[in-house]
């Protein structure tokens, strides 16, 4: 279903079986469409259709896929590049975080080809977990356990930098992919070589409660996190404190992403909000409450859609580039 927003944007929903803790869009502008969602039990996924990419769609459309046993809460989700539909067989490949401090690397053809690799290591909950993005052969993670861990498919940890304070979010770098960003709760952001396994560069939120930050993919000079229910911004090669930092949600933030098909869009969620930003101008394209906790938070690689899991739904937001 679709209707539009008092923000000026549509929104689009779709039914799910229980309440949704994490959504991401494929990243691969080839497999736009596929997005997987998790609850407390599984992990689905599905195809989005809008009327955007095809003109005989009214609106949106979903067709759900199948759904994978995960036996624990689903706390983040990251697709790897190595999925690809269009050969047979087809497969796709995702790792998740669980609530366990457990990651999941699934690896699917969609019919009765299923493997499940578990990755044994952090001793606390994990935030958020990455595929490197050209070859997908290594996975990053961070975790409350004050680590961020490097591990290759078959589940062998490769690295492990000591934080200090708990690993919130996780970036690749897209342009470089020697270079790994790790956001930390207290509010330091640093990028590590991969290479050498040493910090080469840190930015400053000052002394804040951190819980997101992101890595503009059109720009990767630009930095963006949530803290303290504000947003903030670096070009990271001027300066190490942040250029700008603007409320986004007075009861505290939760998710900060990018958008993929803009590097002015960028969006947030508090407890039980949504926002879209524009740098262009001081309007905020959407902004919407719900009626419960928001679940993850990720953009549609090719149109500026964003996804928030809600209460046995999926929330989608289309808005102006």
């Amino acid at each position: 279903m679709f209707d539009k927003t008092k923000s000026g944007g549509i929104t689009y929903t779709f039914d799910t079986p229980d309440t949704v803790t994490t959504v991401q869009f494929c990243p691969l502008e080839q497999f736009s469409q596929l997005i997987a969602y998790g609850d407390c039990l599984r992990v689905s996924l599905g195809i989005c259709r809008f009327q955007d990419e095809d003109s005989e769609i009214d609106g949106f459309e979903f067709e759900h896929l199948r759904d994978f046993h995960h036996g624990t809460r689903v706390t983040t989700i990251a697709w790897s590049p190595e999925t690809s539909l269009e050969t047979l067989p087809r497969q796709v490949k995702f790792c998740t975080a669980g609530a366990d401090s457990k990651l999941r690397l699934f690896s699917s053809d969609l019919k009765s080809e299923d493997t499940v690799t578990v990755m044994d290591g952090h001793t606390s909950y994990v935030n958020d977990v990455v595929f490197e993005p050209t070859e997908g052969q290594q996975i990053a993670s961070v975790s409350d356990d004050h680590t961020c861990r490097v591990w290759d498919l078959d589940g062998l940890q490769r690295a492990c930098f000591p934080l200090y304070s708990p690993g919130m979010s996780v970036c690749w770098h897209p342009d470089e992919p020697a270079k790994l960003m790790v956001a930390e709760k207290k509010g330091t952001i640093r990028f590590y070589d991969l290479t050498t396994h040493q910090p080469i560069m840190s930015l400053d939120a000052g002394h804040v409660t951190l819980m997101s930050a992101d890595i503009c993919f059109l720009d990767p000079v630009r930095i963006g996190c949530i803290a303290n229910g504000n947003w903030m911004m670096w070009d990271s090669t001027r300066s190490s404190l942040p250029q700008e930092n603007r409320q986004a949600h007075n009861e505290g933030g939760r998710n900060f992403r990018w958008s993929q098909v803009s590097e002015n869009l960028f969006a947030t969620t508090g407890h039980n909000e949504v926002k879209v930003f524009h740098l262009g101008h001081s309007q905020v394209p959407v902004s919407s409450s719900l009626p419960v906790t928001a679940g993850g938070l990720s953009w549609h690689a090719t149109l500026p859609v964003c996804a928030v899991g809600g209460d046995r739904k999926v929330h989608l937001w289309m808005t102006e580039i």
